[in-house]
């Protein structure tokens, strides 16, 4: 194995590291020391790879975009009417919570309000995944299953749905009926918005 992916090797652990104190004690709380306490190795040897926590967070957001991005692309094609419906849903399950953790991803998210450098690096994340929902709708208008003309539109309509809903449903984890309530409203005006009607 040569250096650069030894060193992009260790880059990864020390981002998994660094996620996994995160979600124990919060983002804010996170320090190069602690992520070296996590791994048994001294801070320097953490440093050598990120010289700054700044350098941390930006991987890590590009870790999570990884992330996000290894599920949305592994769906199945869109070929059918039920497909289709079941992609919406899924967009909008708490099941992402079993690849990150809400408190550390929106801890990043306030961070775009701070850092230049990280809200560039946080609105490549979301450009990404408005191209993957984008493509996901294009290749159901393609195969005759959406109405509406405007993808683009569409899009960046159906993305802040998710945004905002995904956000608000944290507010109700411990209530399963308002829970499920919500998320039946939001993927019944998403699909409202293709042309689709449940």
């Amino acid at each position: 194995m040569g250096r650069k992916n030894i060193a992009q090797k260790r880059r990864k652990e020390i981002l998994k590291a660094f996620y996994k104190v995160a979600k124990k004690i919060g983002l804010e709380n996170t320090s190069i020391a602690k992520v070296a306490d996590e791994m048994q190795i001294s801070n320097g040897l953490v440093m050598h790879y990120f010289k700054t926590r700044d350098e941390i967070l930006i991987g890590l957001n590009q870790y999570i975009l990884e992330q996000h991005l290894n599920i949305v692309s592994s769906m199945v094609d869109i070929t059918t009417q039920e497909e289709l419906i079941t992609f919406i849903e899924s967009l909008f399950s708490r099941k992402w919570n079993r690849y990150f953790d809400d408190g550390v991803f929106y801890s990043c998210y306030a961070l775009v309000y701070r850092k230049k450098e990280f809200r560039d690096s946080f609105k490549n994340y979301l450009d990404a995944l408005h191209e993957v929902l984008k493509s996901n709708l294009t290749q159901a208008y393609q195969n005759n299953l959406i109405s509406t003309q405007d993808l683009d539109e569409v899009t960046e309509i159906i993305f802040a749905l998710i945004d905002g809903g995904y956000y608000y449903l944290g507010l109700f984890q411990h209530d399963k009926d308002k829970y499920q309530q919500q998320i039946e409203l939001y993927v019944k005006y998403a699909l409202k918005l293709l042309g689709i009607k449940t």
